[in-house]
């Protein structure tokens, strides 16, 4: 399976502290990868730097492209989406509108929202395609406070989809899930992935992570300390000492 995204090397540091150290990962295309660890081990760190919003040394390879120079927009308009911990929708606008608006490229200096500007087909095409993979088509036309929480963290998932990125890294989508909706999720998630758009998924949630991932990365202090299949995971004694034996959890 040829990669979409490429890590190699990859470091962040503030000031005298290395939040992420070396770190060299793979995302191939049609694949959903998770990134797993203690607290504070530095994951949402990378997915920022791969997006951009936050400098970092080593490469950063995506489609064919040397991102380490691009801001974020211009990753986006190669194809890389994310989501974010906060759901911030528009409360006034549907389900539909707020999809709308996330594929109108903004104006300058609106960064942001350029991270979910159109790269293929018309804005409509783009919101369609988000809505029935994720199952929100009966909610096109719902207001934000009418969904539950569940639904909200699709919505938002919907955003970023609705640009029809080749990849998109999700940060923490199933916080504040009970467990029907994180199974929910994680069914949606295999759908992303068989529609062509490869995931790069944070959480919390380890049997959401072990349970619909293809591979995993685990992460402890910035540094990779395993990778595999979830099965492998599992069996890591790494990983159970640093992760998965641990009582307080890990996000």
């Amino acid at each position: 399976m040829s990669a979409l995204l490429e890590t190699v090397d990859l470091s962040v540091s503030f000031g005298g502290l290395r939040a992420v150290d070396r770190v060299s990962l793979q995302v191939g295309r049609g694949e959903l990868v998770g990134l797993i660890g203690p607290n504070g081990a530095g994951k949402t760190t990378l997915i920022d730097a791969v997006s951009g919003f936050v400098p970092a040394t080593g490469r950063i390879v995506f489609d064919g492209h040397e991102l380490s120079e691009l801001p974020p927009h211009r990753r986006a308009a190669l194809g890389l989406g994310r989501t974010w911990q906060s759901l911030e929708l528009f409360d006034d606008l549907t389900v539909d509108e707020n999809l709308l608006v996330a594929t109108e490229r903004p104006g300058l200096g609106s960064f942001l929202l350029d991270l979910v500007a159109p790269r293929r087909g018309r804005p409509r095409d783009g919101v369609d395609y988000a809505l029935d993979v994720l199952g929100l088509r009966d909610l096109a036309h719902r207001m934000p406070n009418e969904l539950s929480q569940g639904q909200r963290k699709l919505v938002s998932a919907a955003r970023a989809l609705a640009a029809r990125p080749s990849l998109v890294c999700m940060d923490e989508p199933a916080a504040g899930l009970d467990t029907n909706e994180s199974a929910e999720l994680g069914r949606r998630l295999r759908d992303i992935v068989g529609a062509d758009t490869s995931v790069l998924l944070v959480d919390h949630d380890m049997g959401l992570v072990l349970g619909v991932c293809d591979r995993v990365y685990v992460i402890e202090f910035g540094r990779v300390i395993a990778s595999g299949t979830p099965a492998e995971i599992q069996r890591d004694p790494a990983v159970i000492n640093a992760y998965l034996g641990s009582s307080g959890g890990a996000t």
